[in-house]
């Protein structure tokens, strides 16, 4: 392995000692990170232009460019390193869409490849323009700029409040500064909303109840829930129409007046929920488990779940007076134990339904499917005239 040491085309100090290995560009663009120049032409130190890898010796002395001619660092006097340093220290204003600006040149090349870094690296190259005190006049927005010059002063990403961070994201692409634009966008990704399809989670509702005052509707129509545990929180009254509450775990919730027509509640787990008034038309709660919940309004407001997909669901123990299940279906679900007075069940499909030590009295059964129903232990007497079909 061949080493070399590196300087700037002109200097002899602040060299930098690197490898050499593969091609002549792979060489360039090692300089180009160490010096933090462009780097377009190296030098020996009699000035001789190498053009091949294999024309370097090892502990080489090379002097690389930005494509200017070979300076000779003995040559270069005091006076010109005393210009050149001050050159990166001296100070400028520049009027950013009419705020000025005032920071060191230093500060503006510390991105080598940056617009602002070749724009102020050497004085008037770019032949900016300036107004009539001084100051370099650029044509962008003050507050964008702002947050990437004091990026460039120390390293840090500061946006203060109200400020848009498409903006300043623009802004870094515009003057090139690849990092902070990285940075930025990842910002950004991170502060946006997951996506529509995106289930919301137990912690994101909850913020949104704590943020929402008690008399307020609550829509959470459409909405994703899957999977989400909302057990023992208050939901009464919040409109559920057509959301997805798939595998939910939604144990001793109070969902006491809400709606979820065509809600899709397949597989969640109910055991305990206060049900009282709810609206649930159309559901389709197959799997589900409504252990022991109560549909029972001491008010009269009786729940409805006309349409509802309840095939295999578990309600044993379940207070359900009036309950309205109207050409529901109920096929292979267990209603043991359950309160079922005056509920309605014209139409519903309950073959091969368990309901056993029901309480069905005064209960509407006409033109349901009992077709394999399991009526043992019975508390009242089940009519004829109640199951008509």
């Amino acid at each position: 392995m061949r080493r070399v040491t590196l300087f700037v085309n002109g200097t002899s100090t602040n060299g930098k000692v690197v490898a050499v290995y593969g091609s002549l560009v792979d060489l360039l663009s090692v300089a180009s990170s160490k010096l933090g120049i462009k780097a377009s032409n190296i030098y020996n130190g009699k000035g001789g232009l190498i053009d091949d890898i294999a024309l370097i010796r090892d502990d080489d002395v090379l002097y690389v460019s930005e494509g200017d001619s070979f300076v000779d660092p003995v040559e270069d006097s005091e006076h010109q390193r005393e210009v050149r340093s001050r050159a990166h220290t001296d100070w400028l204003t520049l009027n950013v869409g009419g705020r000025c600006f005032t920071t060191t040149r230093s500060t503006l090349v510390k991105e080598p490849e940056s617009m602002l870094a070749h724009m102020f690296r050497d004085k008037d190259v770019w032949g900016n323009t300036q107004d009539e005190h001084g100051a370099y006049l650029i044509d962008r927005s003050p507050d964008y700029f702002e947050p990437i010059l004091n990026y460039l002063r120390h390293g840090q990403l500061i946006i203060n409040d109200g400020i848009n961070l498409l903006g300043i994201l623009e802004e870094a692409r515009f003057f090139g500064i690849e990092r902070l634009a990285e940075q930025l966008d990842g910002l950004i990704k991170n502060s946006q909303p997951p996506d529509d399809h995106s289930p919301i989670s137990r912690k994101e509702f909850v913020r949104f109840l704590l943020a929402t005052p008690t008399k307020s509707e609550l829509r959470c129509q459409g909405l994703n829930f899957s999977g989400a545990d909302l057990s023992r929180l208050d939901l009464r009254y919040i409109n559920f129409k057509m959301a997805n509450l798939s595998r939910c775990n939604l144990t001793h919730a109070n969902l006491c007046g809400s709606s979820l027509e065509r809600a899709d509640l397949s597989n969640s787990n109910l055991d305990g929920a206060n049900l009282q008034g709810v609206k649930m038309l159309c559901t389709n709660a197959e799997g589900a488990s409504l252990r022991g919940c109560n549909f029972e309004d001491p008010a009269g407001l009786k729940a409805n779940l006309e349409g509802a997909n309840l095939k295999g669901v578990d309600m044993e123990g379940s207070q359900m007076t009036g309950i309205n299940l109207r050409v529901a279906t109920l096929k292979n679900a267990k209603l043991k134990n359950c309160n079922l007075r005056g509920a309605t069940l014209a139409g519903t499909d309950l073959e091969n339904c368990d309901l056993s030590g029901c309480d069905l009295q005064e209960a509407n059964l006409r033109g349901s499917n009992v077709k394999g129903a399991i009526f043992e232990e019975m508390l009242t007497p089940l009519h004829m005239s109640q199951s008509v079909r």
